[in-house]
């Protein structure tokens, strides 16, 4: 079996296609140099507390700063661990396990499946980016199941996440639109800059969704032409990965205690009351401030899982499941509270934090017409080492904002500019790759070749758009919420 996958890997490099010559070799490399993700929000928590001693602050106040923001975002930690859960509970239930089947059986050609199950990824990260992962991860696995289509493992993986490496920050689970748009969750530090702002200012301006689309078109034909051929590719089955179907819930109680655990009455009312309060919400307030608010989003996600999975015991070992894809957030989130307190309040030899410097950095090297490429370019750099939307987002809104104020740039622009970038260093990021790999039963190394061959694209095309759209929109001042 090794010997035939190496005889497919020795295609010489004429025979490759451009871009999937630059994926094959990319993950040639990685699968000998690319780290754990926890050690890219370690090395980040270092280099900040090297850069507040650098300006000045002591020791004591960096890491008293650090302890202090350890645990500052642990409800924003348990919101977005039950983003993730909620979307693993819906798209692995039988209705959704169906959906997938018949959708595996569309496809016709191997490339046709790669750049199908794109679509399908990038399409759903629009609603929800933790059902867009696990969805598209189980539809590469059903694809892979069929006979006589011998589909690249490694690209059609690749593909499925490109939902949030592409668009999820653009939809509606974005966490810095989430976050700026609900006062509750919205820091002091934040709120006096920007005030709250509202989803029709972020992601539902008209220039937002036009770079959404352009990206979904352009990403599927990236995926198409990466894709190793059929006599080149790399199966499933050459991979080692084990293909098979987990077991089912038993079909009913094997003793009296567990009648309920297997009748849908405890899920139809909870359910019925579930929905009773969601409709209450959607019809006596505006539904994008509904939306926008992540408990809600959550609750909304939790009771269709609830439903879909029908009785208890299969909801709950749905629930079982998808912890440990949540395991990632849960460690490294501190991790990034205490990198936001070390910015921010780490006071320096001159009375300032190294947030107000890289504030003061943005005024002094961009302009109004400038600023969306310049913070472009700043977020994605970042992102490398703190890949979390909303975790990163508190730790740049501050100066960033402050930055956008004094510029005059529009606000909610400035947000999706932070989030179009954010998702860019997602692309070879192994952080959010981390789900989806559980399901596929694949490491980074083994997708990222094909994921840093869709970043060389995306990356000119999303800056020059930011620049583009950016002319076509004004300032407007914060919008403080009323006591």
């Amino acid at each position: 079996m090794k010997e035939s996958v190496l005889q497919k890997s020795d295609t010489t490099k004429e025979d490759l296609g451009f871009f999937e010559r630059i994926a094959v070799g990319v993950s040639n490399w990685s699968e000998r140099w690319f780290p754990d993700a926890y050690v890219f929000a370690a090395v980040a928590v270092v280099l900040v507390a090297i850069g507040s001693l650098s300006i000045g602050a002591s020791v004591k106040s960096v890491a008293g700063a650090f302890g202090d923001g350890y645990w500052s975002l642990i409800p924003f930690t348990m919101q977005m661990a039950l983003v993730a859960i909620s979307g693993y509970v819906v798209a692995v239930s039988p209705p959704a396990a169906k959906l997938i089947d018949k959708l595996a059986s569309l496809p016709k050609t191997a490339r046709g499946a790669v750049t199908f199950v794109a679509f399908i990824s990038m399409s759903i990260s629009m609603f929800n980016w933790a059902i867009s992962l696990i969805l598209s991860g189980l539809l590469v696995r059903a694809i892979a199941r069929r006979t006589g289509l011998r589909m690249d493992y490694r690209a059609a993986s690749a593909a499925a996440y490109l939902g949030m490496g592409a668009t999820w920050a653009l939809g509606l689970s974005s966490a810095a639109a989430q976050i700026q748009a609900n006062p509750t969750s919205l820091p002091k530090s934040i709120l006096d800059i920007t005030g709250v702002i509202p989803f029709s200012d972020t992601i539902f301006l008209w220039q937002s969704l036009t770079m959404a689309g352009v990206l979904i078109v352009v990403s599927m034909l990236v995926a198409w032409f990466s894709t190793p051929t059929e006599g080149r590719a790399r199966t499933a089955q050459d991979m080692g990965v084990d293909l098979s179907v987990p077991d089912e819930v038993a079909d009913g109680p094997r003793r009296p205690g567990e009648w309920l655990e297997y009748s849908p009455l405890l899920t139809l009312l909870i359910v019925g009351l579930g929905s009773i309060w969601l409709y209450n919400e959607f019809t006596t307030k505006n539904p994008i401030y509904v939306i926008s608010g992540l408990n809600t989003y959550n609750f909304l996600f939790l009771m269709l899982g609830m439903l879909l999975n029908w009785r208890p015991k299969r909801f709950l070992a749905a629930i079982a499941k998808s912890v440990p894809s949540v395991a990632g957030v849960l460690i490294q989130f501190p991790l990034y509270g205490a990198i936001a307190f070390m910015m921010t309040k780490a006071v320096g030899a001159d009375g300032a934090t190294l947030s107000h410097h890289l504030a003061s950095a943005f005024v002094a090297v961009a302009d109004s017409d400038s600023f969306a490429v310049v913070m472009g370019v700043y977020s994605a750099v970042l992102g490398f080492l703190i890949p979390s939307g909303g975790g990163k987002w508190i730790i740049e809104a501050p100066y960033v904002m402050q930055a956008a104020n004094e510029l005059k740039v529009n606000l909610g622009w400035a947000v999706q500019v932070y989030n179009a970038a954010e998702a860019l260093p997602n692309l070879i990021n192994p952080f959010w790759m981390l789900p989806l790999l559980g399901v596929l039963g694949l490491k980074a190394r083994d997708i990222v070749g094909f994921t840093f061959t869709q970043l060389l694209v995306h990356t000119p095309l999303v800056l020059f758009m930011l620049w583009a759209f950016s002319m076509t929109l004004s300032y407007t001042p914060p919008v403080m919420p009323t006591p």
